[in-house]
C-alpha cells in the first residue's frame, strides 16, 4: 500500500485484505493506468480488472516472506522515509515498513533474505546500523567525546554571551526613513544576536531531519537544498508580508500575550527536539509530523524532493517574534508604503542569511562524516537546549514572574538608584510631590536596575537611551502600566504612573532579554507580593506604546 501511495498522481488507495479488492484513486494526467498496473505487478501481485473503472483485484504471484531488522540511528519520520525508499530499491524486497518507535524495519521479500553486512554497507553513509537482534550498549570510554562536545558548546555560549553583553545592536539606529542598506545591517546584527536563538535554533533543530532526508546524496549542493529553500521561503515571506504591513500601516496590532505564548510554545518544541538529538530514548516516539502518507509523498524525490516544506517553514518564520524582527515590522508599518515596507523586510531578512546558511552548511558537512555527525548532533542539541531555556526565561521576565534573572540579581547584588532620597531606606527621591526614578538603558542592560518606591505616591520615570538595540528599545511591565515606553537613542523618555498596591514588579525589554525590578512598599514600609497585571489600575501618562517595538523617529517622553 505504501509503495503505491507515494507514486506521483496517486491520491488514495484502499485495500480489503480479506478478498484482495483494491480501490485506487489517481490522476491519469500524472500517471497512466498502465504505468500504475506495472508498478503493482513489480511488487509481486497479479492484477485482474473488474467491472468498475480503475479497480483491481490483487493476488500474490509468489509466496512472500517477512523479516524484521533492528535498526540503530533512527531519530525521526525522515529516517523512516530514507530507509524505506532505499530498501525498496534493493532486488527482492517488495514492501518495507520502518518504525522509529520500535526501532525496527519490517520487510516483505522473495528469494534470499538481504544480509546484514550488505544493508550496513548500503546505509553506512547515513549512519544507520542494522542487526537481527537488539544491539546491547557497548560500554566504551566516551570521556574524550563528552568533553569535546562540552568544550565546543562552551565556546558557542561564551561567544553568544559576549555578543549579547557588547550590545552590538547599538551600532544600528534605524527608523522608517532610514536608508535601505541600514536594514540589511540590522539583519546582520540580528543574525549574531540573542534573536538568533529563535530562527537559528529552529534551523539547527531541523538540520538533522533534512540531512537524513538527503542522506543518499553525495553532492553537498543537493544536501544544501532544504536550507536554501528555507532561506528563499523566508525572503519571499518577508518581502510579501512587508508590503502588506506597508499597506495597512498602523492598523495592525501585535498582542504581547500572543507573542509570549508563541515564543514559549516554540521553545518547548525546541527542548523536546534537543533532548532527542542528545539521545533521550523516552522521547523517540514524540514526533511533530504530518500523517504518514503525507510525509512519504513529500519525501519522494519525484514529488518535489521534499523542497516545499522547508520553503513553507522558512516563510512562517516571519511570525516568530524577535525584538529585531518586530522592530523591522514596526518600521515597515510606519513606512506607509507597500514598496518601502517590502524592501525594509526583504533587506532585513537578507542580512540574516549569512548566519543561517553557515548553520546549514556546517550541519551538512558534519553529516557527511559519520564519526563527526554524532558529535555535531550532541553539540547542536546542547546549543538548542540553551537557546530554548534562554527564550523561556526571557518570556518569564516579560510576564513579570520569577526567572533566573532574579536569582542572578539577588546573588550578584542589584544596582540601586543613587539619588537624593532617604539613603537609610533606599527610597527614590521626591521632587514636587513625585517619586523620581532615573535610569539609563543600553543594549546590555539597565543602570540602575532596582528601584524602591512607596505605593499611592505618583512616580515620574525618566529613561535615557544610551544605545539600545532592536530588542531593547522599549520598556514594558505587566504590573506597572499599560503599553510600553518606546526609547530613542540620545533622548530621555518619561513615563508617569501611580502604583496602588505594594509588591515587587518586574520590567524588561520586549523579549525579556534584559530586566529590572521596582519594589513597592506601603506607608509602613512593608512589601507585599505583586498582583497580576489585570488587578492593577495603571495611570496612563507619558509615552504611548505602539505595540511593535519599533524605534521610530519620535520621542516617547513627555508629561
Amino acid at each position: 500500500e505504501t509503495e503505491i501511495e507515494v507514486l506521483e498522481g496517486v491520491a488514495n488507495i484502499q485495500i480489503d485484505e480479506t478478498n484482495g479488492n483494491t480501490w485506487i484513486e489517481f490522476d491519469d494526467a500524472q500517471i497512466a493506468e498502465e504505468e500504475l498496473l506495472q508498478a503493482i505487478k513489480k511488487l509481486g501481485f497479479s492484477v485482474m480488472e473488474k467491472s468498475g473503472p480503475k479497480e483491481a483485484h490483487l493476488q500474490k504471484e509468489s509466496c512472500l516472506k517477512d523479516h524484521s531488522y533492528f535498526v540503530k540511528g533512527m531519530h525521526c519520520a525522515s529516517c523512516e522515509i530514507v530507509i524505506e525508499k532505499k530498501l525498496l530499491e534493493q532486488k527482492g524486497i517488495k514492501a518495507v515498513e520502518a518504525s522509529i518507535g520500535k526501532g525496527q524495519v519490517r520487510i516483505e521479500y522473495e528469494g534470499e533474505l538481504p544480509a546484514i553486512e550488505k544493508l550496513n554497507k548500503i546505509f553506512q553513509g547515513a549512519n544507520y546500523v542494522f542487526s537481527n537482534h537488539p544491539r546491547a550498549s557497548v560500554n566504551k570510554s566516551k570521556s574524550n567525546n563528552f568533553w569535546q562536545v562540552i568544550g565546543i558548546a562552551a565556546i558557542v555560549f561564551v561567544i553568544f554571551f559576549l555578543m549579547n553583553k557588547l550590545g552590538l545592536g547599538r551600532l544600528v539606529n534605524v527608523n522608517s526613513t532610514s536608508s535601505l542598506p541600514t536594514f540589511f545591517t540590522l539583519g546582520l546584527i540580528a543574525g549574531i544576536s540573542s534573536c538568533a536563538a529563535l530562527v537559528g535554533g529552529l534551523v539547527l533543530s531541523m538540520s538533522k531531519q533534512w540531512n537524513e532526508l538527503y542522506a543518499g546524496e553525495r553532492s553537498t549542493w543537493k544536501k544544501m537544498q532544504p536550507h536554501l529553500m528555507f532561506t528563499i521561503g523566508r525572503l519571499v515571506s518577508y518581502a510579501g508580508l512587508g508590503m502588506l504591513l506597508g499597506v495597512i500601516g498602523s492598523k495592525l496590532q501585535i498582542s504581547l500575550r500572543f507573542t509570549v505564548i508563541l515564543v514559549i510554545a516554540v521553545s518547548v518544541v525546541m527542548v523536546l527536539m534537543a533532548l532527542q538529538m542528545l539521545g533521550v530514548k523516552a522521547l523517540r516516539r514524540f514526533q511533530f509530523t504530518m500523517p504518514s502518507f503525507v510525509t512519504r509523498y513529500i519525501g519522494n524525490e519525484r514529488n518535489f524532493q521534499g523542497k516545499y516544506m522547508p520553503f513553507l517553514l522558512g516563510a512562517l518564520t516571519f511570525f516568530l517574534p524577535c525584538g529585531f524582527t518586530i522592530t523591522a515590522q514596526g518600521l515597515a508599518l510606519l513606512s506607509g508604503s507597500a514598496w518601502q515596507g517590502g524592501l525594509i523586510m526583504l533587506l532585513f531578512a537578507l542580512g540574516t542569511v549569512p548566519m543561517l546558511i553557515s548553520i546549514g552548511f556546517s550541519s551538512v558537512k558534519f553529516s557527511e562524516r559519520p564519526h563527526l555527525a554524532a558529535t555535531f548532533s550532541k553539540v547542536a542539541g546542547i546549543v538548542i537546549l540553551f537557546f530554548a531555556f534562554f527564550n523561556i526565561n526571557s518570556q518569564l521576565n516579560v510576564l513579570g514572574v520569577t526567572s533566573l534573572n532574579d536569582l542572578w540579581r539577588n546573588n550578584a547584588g542589584a544596582v540601586v538608584q543613587d539619588g537624593g532620597g532617604d539613603q537609610s531606606d533606599g527610597l527614590a527621591p521626591v521632587v514636587d510631590g513625585k517619586q523620581v526614578l532615573k535610569m539609563d538603558a543600553s543594549a546590555s542592560g539597565y543602570q540602575p536596575n532596582h528601584f524602591k518606591i512607596k505605593a499611592g505616591v505618583p512616580v515620574r520615570w525618566e529613561i535615557t537611551d544610551t544605545g539600545t538595540s532592536g530588542c531593547t528599545n522599549a520598556v514594558i511591565s505587566q504590573g506597572l502600566f499599560d503599553g510600553s515606553i518606546n526609547l530613542t537613542p540620545g533622548q530621555t523618555a518619561v513615563k508617569e504612573f501611580t502604583v496602588a498596591k505594594p509588591g515587587k514588579y518586574k520590567f524588561s525589554c520586549w523579549m525579556g532579554m534584559i530586566s529590572g525590578e521596582i519594589e513597592v512598599i506601603d506607608q509602613k514600609g512593608v512589601t507585599a507580593s505583586a498582583k497580576a497585571a489585570d488587578n492593577n489600575i495603571p495611570v496612563p501618562s507619558g509615552a504611548k506604546g505602539c505595540g511593535c517595538g519599533g524605534g521610530g523617529g519620535n520621542s516617547c517622553g513627555g508629561s
